[in-house]
């Protein structure tokens, strides 16, 4: 486990943009290309000698309608089963975002996105660990989110390099988890955010990708991550200290900027 001292919450400067990016997964757009990169992910711990296997690395960004996040996945097999909105999408390997606009700890919003770019969206009124019981599919209107794959999806035959994530989240939609502050933010206005990679190791059967362990070995019924075991690796943005992304006090700082 990280000590306190590792566990000081990392901060990204969200600079504002003049317009607005297009959300088609692949970063190109030119509204990305003066942003500086977060620090990479590392294991959800902390622990340094968990280093994670693969890079994981982001840019944040804002203007009056969104809240733009665009994230670059190292992956040598990218692959995803889950075709349903709003499933569990951490079943797959998945890319995630927790946002608490005024940092309360209290009703917060968590969005996951897999490889096929499905999607689940959810909101806890508060953290599982104090009893909280998350609202399903909560989905914002408005949102876009996409996907794009430097490979092959699904097939075990080749290497691949990897694949990024697109989203922009409307601040009409975020602003009923902020009680507290404006939305759209004002300049050094400061939020509760952090990002998690969810990272299966995996077995290729009849030519198909499954993760380990096998779907015959069921994830817990409940969601609360205190409850699960953890066959799985989990990086983060900003170290948790535990493997556990609902201790919303422990994510990382994003600081509105112009």
């Amino acid at each position: 486990m990280s000590t306190e001292k590792e566990r000081v919450p990392r901060r990204y400067l969200c600079r504002r943009v003049n317009r607005s990016i297009a959300i088609d997964g692949s970063l190109s757009d030119p509204g990305w290309s003066d942003l500086a990169w977060t620090e990479d992910f590392v294991d959800i711990t902390g622990a340094p000698e968990l280093r994670p296997r693969f890079r994981t690395r982001l840019k944040m960004a804002w203007d009056d309608g969104f809240l733009y996040v665009g994230a670059e996945l190292e992956e040598p097999h990218v692959w995803g089963t889950i075709t349903e909105k709003n499933a569990v999408m951490f079943e797959d390997n998945d890319f995630e975002v927790f946002i608490d606009p005024d940092g309360d700890g209290l009703d917060y919003y968590e969005f996951e996105i897999n490889a096929l770019g499905s999607i689940w969206e959810l909101s806890l009124p508060r953290p599982y660990g104090e009893g909280g019981v998350p609202i399903l599919g909560c989905n914002l209107p408005g949102l876009q989110s996409a996907v794009q794959v430097r490979g092959t999806l699904n097939d075990p035959g080749d290497e691949d390099e990897g694949w990024s994530v697109e989203v922009a989240f409307p601040w009409a939609g975020l602003a009923q988890f902020n009680r507290e502050g404006a939305t759209p933010p004002q300049v050094g206005d400061i939020w509760k955010v952090n990002f998690s990679r969810v990272q299966w190791r995996h077995e290729v059967v009849e030519g198909r990708y499954v993760r380990i362990p096998p779907h015959g070995t069921p994830l817990a019924e409940s969601l609360n991550p205190e409850e699960q075991e953890h066959p799985e690796d989990n990086w983060v943005w900003s170290p948790q200290g535990a493997v556990n992304m609902h201790l919303p006090a422990r994510w990382g700082e994003v600081v509105f900027g112009e």
